[in-house]
Formats: structure tokens, C-alpha cells, sequence
């Protein structure tokens, strides 16, 4: 596997190598000893999947505190623009955004450290997602910032009447760059 850091320090975007005859194709999808070389430290305890059709949004989420998540997120299924926003108040690039294309085709992955809020687009018909966790969902400490903040500016490739969002998604706050997130 490629692993290729991004503009924002502790996010990965993780290309595999994959291996296609006229079979159909073989790629190793995760290996802890080469992760833990390349990204650093992380001990996943679940593996989460979801279904969702075309237009649907589902972020933009994160974990307060102790329960807070990384995710090593990946599409088995379609094509979806995924998003991670830097909420680490100290990081140099506190609510700066990175938006990559995962894809059946592609197979690539990203990572995406604890810190940060995540969300997804889906660009295909119908996209089967799955990720790694490395703490377990916590209700108590769950949280949301609204998908279309002007203040994060994420570019989301359908037009707003295509978009399909939760009640939750549509309530979120907005950004706020005084508030403590992490």
C-alpha cells in the first residue's frame, strides 16, 4: 500500500495495491504492522458498514472528548466524496477541510485521525461504506456541525435540492472558531 500524507498533518489518504486479472481482483484492505509504520499507534475495536443511495449526506459527525473516533473509512460500492474538517483547536489548520473521491474503482482509503468531524456524499446510486473505529460510539457524546457551513466551505458536487439528510444533519450547528471542539 501507498500511504500518502495529506495537507492536513495525521490525515492519510491510503492507496492499495491491487491486483486484477480477468477474474475480478485481489488487494490487501488492511495490515497492522504496515499502518503502524506508516500512520502511527492506532488500535481499532469495530468495523461499521452502511448503505445509502444516491444524494444522501450523512455528516458532518464527530465524538467529543475521551470518546472521540479515528476512522480508516472506504467504499466497497459506488463512489462518494468523502470529508474530514480539522476540529484541533491547536492544529494550524483548525477548520480546514480535506475532500477526497473513494470509489469501487479506486479502492482508495482515508484516515482520518480523532479531532476531526467526517461526513460523506454519495455520488453513485447506491454506495456500500465501511470504516474502522478505534473507540466504540458513545451517544452521550455525539455531535455534529452543519454539512454547509460558509465558514468551512465544503464544495459538495450535487446541487442542494439532490441532497438527502437526516433531521440531526439538518439541525447541526454551525462552525464556531472560539469554541473549544477538542
Amino acid at each position: 500500500m501507498d500511504y500518502l500524507q495529506t495537507a492536513i498533518e495525521g490525515v492519510w489518504l491510503i492507496e492499495p495495491k491491487v491486483l486484477c486479472d480477468a477474474r475480478g481482483y485481489f488487494m490487501e484492505a488492511f495490515k497492522e504492522e504496515e499502518f503502524r509504520r506508516s500512520v502511527g499507534e492506532v488500535h481499532f475495536v469495530q468495523d461499521n458498514e452502511s448503505k445509502s443511495s444516491r444524494g444522501v449526506l450523512r455528516g458532518l459527525h464527530y465524538q467529543q472528548g475521551a470518546c472521540s473516533q479515528a476512522k480508516l473509512v472506504r467504499v466497497i460500492k459506488g463512489r462518494v466524496l468523502d470529508v474530514a474538517v480539522d476540529l484541533r483547536n491547536a492544529s494550524p489548520t483548525f477548520g480546514h477541510h480535506l475532500s477526497v473521491e473513494l470509489s469501487e474503482e479506486n479502492h482508495r482509503q482515508f484516515f482520518i485521525p480523532r479531532g476531526f468531524a467526517h461526513g460523506f456524499l454519495v455520488l453513485s446510486d447506491e454506495v456500500v461504506f465501511t470504516y474502522k473505529v478505534d473507540n466504540l460510539y458513545a451517544p452521550q457524546a455525539e455531535a455534529s456541525i452543519r454539512y454547509d457551513d460558509p465558514q468551512i466551505g465544503i464544495r459538495w458536487p450535487l446541487a442542494e435540492a439532490e441532497l438527502l439528510l437526516s433531521a440531526k444533519d439538518l439541525s447541526a450547528p454551525a462552525f464556531n472558531p472560539g469554541e473549544s471542539y477538542f
